[in-house]
């Protein structure tokens, strides 16, 4: 009888394992390492910048108890006093100048930096930008403030306290020019 080449036999299944995981191994690795920065790490980094701030703040240029800082109007604080003393601009929104073009404008700052007080005077709070926040084109610093809404995951944002009450608009790129005298 004539010898018939034999079937090459196939590959066992876990030979065939082995060579996905192996082929596949970095890639899987990489993708693990990733998810557990974007779950884990990235959280953590972002909170890192934010500066608990438990001074109270006066309104500029009111009698009252001294204080570490003062309300200067809807988005502006300083904090110290003299060569010590920072101009601290609060941003994702903008209030009203009260300098402005209009007495509708003045009489609306008047009432964001009240506002701005109060919101201050509620309690800690923290602002981010750590010990080396951005600055704008005046040399103020660039600060957003936030304060734990009392909830797991629930914040109240500054930002978003001083549109909701109609005493500043958003602020960023694309974002209309505020029309506060019409």
């Amino acid at each position: 009888m004539p010898l018939l080449p034999r079937k090459p036999r196939s590959k066992p299944a876990r030979s065939r394992l082995s060579a996905w995981w192996l082929v596949w191994r970095m890639p899987m690795l990489l993708l693990i390492v990733m998810a557990l920065w974007w779950f884990l790490l990235r959280p953590a980094q972002s909170d890192a910048d934010w500066v608990s701030v438990t001074e109270p703040f006066a309104i500029c240029g009111e009698a009252g108890p001294r204080a570490a800082g003062c309300v200067v109007d809807g988005d502006t604080v300083v904090l110290g006093f003299g060569r010590e003393q920072r101009r601290i601009r609060l941003t994702g929104f903008d209030a009203p100048e009260i300098d402005g073009a209009c007495t509708a404008e003045r009489r609306r700052a008047a009432e964001a930096r009240r506002a701005l007080h109060r919101w201050l005077a509620q309690g800690p709070f923290e602002w981010s930008g750590g010990v080396q926040p951005p600055r704008d084109r005046y040399g103020r610093e660039l600060r957003a403030a936030r304060r734990d809404g009392g909830s797991p995951g629930d914040t109240d944002l500054l930002a978003h306290s001083m549109i909701a009450q109609g005493l500043a608009v958003a602020d960023g790129r694309g974002e209309p020019e505020p029309q506060w005298c019409g």
